[in-house]
């Protein structure tokens, strides 16, 4: 029993050193791939010669494709090691995974502090914490896990950086900041000084993760067809997303053209998925007529997205940059899920009864010519002979589509798995000629007529799901700098204080409304607090110096009722109007034009940014309006 489990380890072993010496090859050719990019890159960036810049970017697809498959590569040996989970049964036509865009590091450091001690009036540098925490997270997103915990990652990441839009941001003026992305179809260089172009390529990060957990499912059973089906509509969604709220961007990939294309792409891959998923319900009925015709249909579906797919990748500008083996297996599964259709069909004509047809109309399955001679339309053959002519004239076309696909298969550049769907593609023509055989007989002097199209079908279309940031909850890494309805780049404020109040026969004069932070809504003439410069429209920030705007109306009352006759601190800040630059006037905004001001600036209705001359990625926004707030009791006077 020792010598056994002491042989187990020494496997074991053996096993984990080869795979760290894979590992260790993967990183080597990594590095190399890598230096081989930055010297393009800088090649790319110094020419100006049209022909040079091609060439270079014809090199940079190549090294692009080349780090993918290798990233990949390393991340299914990490998977190999942490989970031992039994092989995958059968086999399944590989799916089309999509790479994610690189970034380089970036210090958030000089913008930020300079911001915030420039606008915000706060030092700095208290706020480096803050600021490594940033850094952490953008760091982490650079090299996600593929599962639900790199989605959580990046959307939280995203959101983080919607939060900072909407605090540091103006249509005016960005953070200054130069972020640097490569394109994941061609590897191209693209750098933009806006915030937008980091949102953009950390959603188009979160659909393609969505790609890669849809492409590694196993789907030999109904559970992993169900989160592949799932996957990839929710990168679908992404990308419908992104293509809808975002606009001139800098690189390729993310072109309305681009983001169309592979938003059909990831539908027409969940309508396969889901095809499959009937696949492994059917040996329970093998010989029922209308679960074949409904197989013949819902394969036709599929052939007729993904014939969509390829009309879209032919045309220019997406035939320029989308990958020659994606076109390729593209095409190749038009021409397989079209045969598929043929197949089933035949099936359906062969082995099931001629009661179950006779009860369905051919105009709902089949794409028959109609002829003068049948002015009532098509009618399914109810003989057996007829039945099996026209089962064998769908088996030819089947025969003929699959053989097709083999051909383009053949001669394409698959990336990877060649092997795998030459498999899935010469087991579907083996299984048609098998069946032709059976049906061809000696004396059958007649050919059949040709076969019918069959009518593109399916009782489930795919859903393009929007990504699901509110189910990801972050806390506003600058939350210190206070509420963003008051505290942004958007907003223009003045300090005032600290102001010392002491209390009268009628209290301290003044009242308040809000929360975070409370608003001073009034203040009495010739009260204590009209004596010490408080006006109407102030908030407060600080009680006795302690920092209070995040506090409830509530904790201020109460904290402003426990004063004694020695009076309180206070200090409180004054929006100015956006078109007036900070000063030291006693001219303040109306009551009425600073609650407008507190609700239009509230998180969720950020100002829509300006059209901008320059060609940079733009965030487009719909405003939208809060209702109104609820009259809050005023504070009580002591």
């Amino acid at each position: 029993m020792t010598d056994a489990a002491e042989g187990y380890d020494t496997v074991v072993q053996t096993q984990c050193g080869r795979l760290q010496s894979r590992r260790a090859r993967i990183h080597q050719q990594i590095n190399k791939e890598l230096r081989m990019r930055t010297g393009a890159e800088n090649l790319y960036r110094a020419t100006s010669n049209a022909r040079v810049r091609e060439t270079v970017a014809l090199e940079l697809s190549y090294v692009n494709s080349s780090l993918q498959l290798l990233k990949e590569e390393l991340e299914e040996l990490n998977c190999s090691v942490d989970t031992a989970g039994p092989e995958r049964e059968g086999i399944a036509v590989p799916m089309i995974p999509l790479g994610l865009k690189e970034t380089k590091e970036l210090d958030w450091s000089p913008a930020l502090k300079e911001l915030i001690s420039g606008h915000f009036g706060e030092d700095g540098t208290s706020y480096e914490t803050e600021i490594r925490e940033l850094t952490d997270l953008r760091q982490a997103t650079r090299t996600p896990s593929r599962s639900e915990v790199g989605l959580e990652l990046l959307m939280a990441y995203y959101n983080q950086l919607c939060l900072l839009d909407a605090r540091f941001v103006t249509p005016a003026r960005s953070l200054g900041l130069l972020f640097h992305w490569y394109d994941s179809l061609t590897g191209v260089p693209a750098q933009q000084r806006t915030l937008a172009f980091e949102k953009g390529s950390v959603l188009f990060n979160i659909g393609a993760l969505h790609t890669q957990i849809g492409a590694r499912q196993d789907r030999s059973c109904p559970e992993g067809t169900s989160r592949a089906v799932e996957a990839f509509q929710r990168a679908a969604g992404a990308f419908s997303h992104l293509r809808e709220k975002f606009s001139r961007a800098p690189s390729p990939d993310m072109s309305p053209a681009s983001l169309s294309m592979l938003e059909q792409l990831m539908t027409a891959q969940a309508q396969e998925c889901f095809f499959e998923g009937l696949l492994l319900q059917a040996p329970a009925a093998p010989h029922d007529c209308l679960a074949q015709l409904r197989l013949a249909q819902e394969a036709a579906q599929v052939a007729a997205q993904y014939e969509l797919v390829h009309r879209t990748m032919a045309q220019p500008p997406v035939c320029n940059y989308a990958p020659f083996a994606w076109t390729t297996l593209v095409h190749v599964k038009a021409k397989h899920f079209r045969a598929l259709a043929h197949h089933h069909a035949a099936v359906a004509l062969c082995d099931g009864p001629p009661a179950e047809a006779a009860c369905l109309a051919p105009e709902q399955v089949f794409l028959w010519p109609l002829a003068p001679s049948e002015p009532q339309g098509p009618v399914l053959p109810q003989e057996q002979e007829e039945r099996r002519k026209l089962g064998k004239a769908h088996l030819k076309r089947a025969i003929l589509g699959q053989e097709e696909a083999l051909r383009l298969h053949a001669v394409g550049r698959a990336l990877r798995r060649v092997d795998l769907l030459q498999a899935v593609l010469g087991q579907a023509l083996r299984r048609s000629l098998t069946r032709y055989s059976e049906l061809d007989l000696e004396d059958d002097f007649f050919e059949a007529t040709e076969a019918p199209d069959i009518q593109p079908k399916t009782h489930r279309r795919p859903e393009v799901r929007a990504p699901s940031f509110s189910r990801v909850k972050v806390t506003d890494i600058f939350h210190r700098l206070g509420p963003l309805s008051v505290f942004s780049a958007k907003n223009r404020w003045r300090l005032v204080g600290p102001v010392h109040v002491t209390r009268g026969e009628g209290g301290f004069g003044f009242t308040l409304r809000g929360d975070s932070p409370v608003l001073i809504t009034a203040v009495i003439p010739g009260s204590h607090a009209a004596a010490a410069g408080l006006q109407e429209g102030d908030y407060i920030v600080s009680v006795n110096g302690q920092p209070c705007k995040w506090w409830k109306h509530g904790e201020v009352v109460a904290q402003l009722k426990g004063v004694g006759d020695e009076g309180v601190s206070l200090q409180v800040v004054t929006l100015l109007p956006s078109a007036e630059p900070p000063s030291t006037g006693d001219r303040r905004p109306a009551l009425r034009g600073l609650l407008r001001n507190q609700k239009e600036c509230g998180w969720g209705t950020p100002v829509p940014a300006q059209a901008s001359p320059r060609p940079l990625l733009g965030w487009s926004r719909k405003a939208k309006r809060d209702k109104a707030a609820g009259r809050l009791s005023p504070a009580s006077q002591p």
